[in-house]
């Protein structure tokens, strides 16, 4: 069942597209136009009672609205066709839109005014999804992982910080959000200004900070991936919450199970599988907590062909965050050396996730994601 979050959502996306189609056939005073952008802007109020932005995100043809994708449907698919036509794969929606701003948003994405050029108001953001980072710089030490994380910083303070949180978490206290979020704050701040995502990633210097050292990565990873396709404010704060916490779980698994050298058994095995679920519960349970950091650490391991686990059907919508969250997993995982093998290169990394792209990784993910790397061409 829909919560009514998420029915304003539907409906203002129903309603936009109606507009949008209605506009191309009679003038913008048009009653009927009014009608449907007073709509649009009454369920836009609802959306954003307790929020100061939301965006519109086309993303391989799907549309995603405040981070909930809409699924299919006449109008949803129609609505990304229209965004996908005018060249807009971002709108970012401002506390205090008005309604001749959402009457001139509507115009523009109408075909009537297919020739207008398309720009920005003051609570009205339009952008392309592309990627941002460009490496064209031959001496970047780009297939040396250890040359680039040799430059990182070595994020001590928050470390720290971190580690007196999962102590408590691991104790069942109720989680520091408050913690959390300064560290997030400073990893946008980092991510922004290195030009290179892999300048950004935490050091491994010990086997005791391999916990922080892979939330810290997949933190920043799911940050660069998102702001590489527009993405900012409140909602890249939440995406990277929900990256900090997305193995949450793991500290509700025996130690002895997460220490045990080599393979594990099957009973070892059914523990660990149960993490997704148990992460999932103890946010749930915590005040302040996003609702995506919720979903990002249930479905963390579910791969974009439905297998992995937990167990879902094949009518999941998986989350956005969630399907950021395995690609940058996947990376992460390969780059750090394991007791049973070294770390990869990142020639070899790129193949193997490029060969998975389409069933275990969501494909346009992870070719932006490589992209970000500066590992494939703009054309693959």
């Amino acid at each position: 069942m829909k919560s009514d979050h998420e029915r304003a959502i539907h409906e203002f996306a129903r309603h936009l597209a109606t507009a949008i189609s209605t506009i191309s056939l009679y003038s913008p005073r048009h009653h009927q136009v009014q009608r449907l952008c007073s709509s649009i802007m009454s369920n836009l109020g609802k959306i954003m009672e307790e929020k100061s932005d939301i965006s519109l995100v086309v993303i391989d043809n799907a549309l995603i609205v405040d981070d909930i994708p809409l699924g299919e449907s006449l109008h949803i698919n129609r609505l990304a066709q229209n965004l996908t036509l005018r060249g807009i794969g971002h709108i970012r929606l401002l506390r205090g839109v008005t309604p001749e701003e959402m009457l001139e948003m509507v115009e523009n994405l109408s075909k009537q005014y297919s020739a207008r050029v398309i720009a920005s108001t003051s609570n009205i953001r339009y952008g392309k999804v592309a990627v941002r980072f460009s490496y064209n710089n031959a001496d970047s030490p780009r297939d040396n992982c250890a040359v680039g994380l040799a430059a990182a910083p070595m994020f001590d303070e928050e470390m720290a910080k971190y580690s007196e949180i999962c102590e408590g978490i691991k104790k069942h206290k109720t989680l520091k959000v408050a913690g959390i979020m300064e560290i997030v704050s400073g990893f946008i701040a980092t991510v922004k200004s290195e030009a290179d995502p892999l300048l950004a990633l935490a050091p491994l210097r010990s086997s005791d900070e391999y916990t922080f050292s892979h939330s810290a990565n997949i933190c920043i990873l799911n940050l660069a991936q998102a702001m590489a396709i527009g993405i900012d404010g409140p909602m890249l704060h939440d995406i990277g919450i929900a990256a900090m916490l997305h193995d949450v779980g793991k500290f509700f698994i025996p130690e002895e199970v997460l220490n045990k050298p080599g393979r594990l058994d099957d009973e070892d095995w059914k523990l660990v599988k149960q993490h997704p679920l148990w992460g999932a519960q103890y946010l749930l349970n915590t005040p302040g907590v996003p609702h995506l950091a919720i979903i990002t650490a249930y479905e963390h391991h579910v791969k974009y062909d439905f297998s992995g686990y937990p167990t879902v059907s094949t009518d999941w919508q998986q989350n956005l965050c969630s399907q950021m969250t395995t690609v940058s997993d996947f990376f992460d995982a390969l780059r750090t050396k394991r007791p049973y093998r070294g770390a990869l290169e990142m020639e070899k990394i790129s193949s193997i996730m490029l060969e998975i792209a389409g069933t275990e990784l969501h494909p346009i993910l992870t070719k932006n994601f490589l992209k970000i790397m500066g590992k494939i061409s703009e054309m693959v």
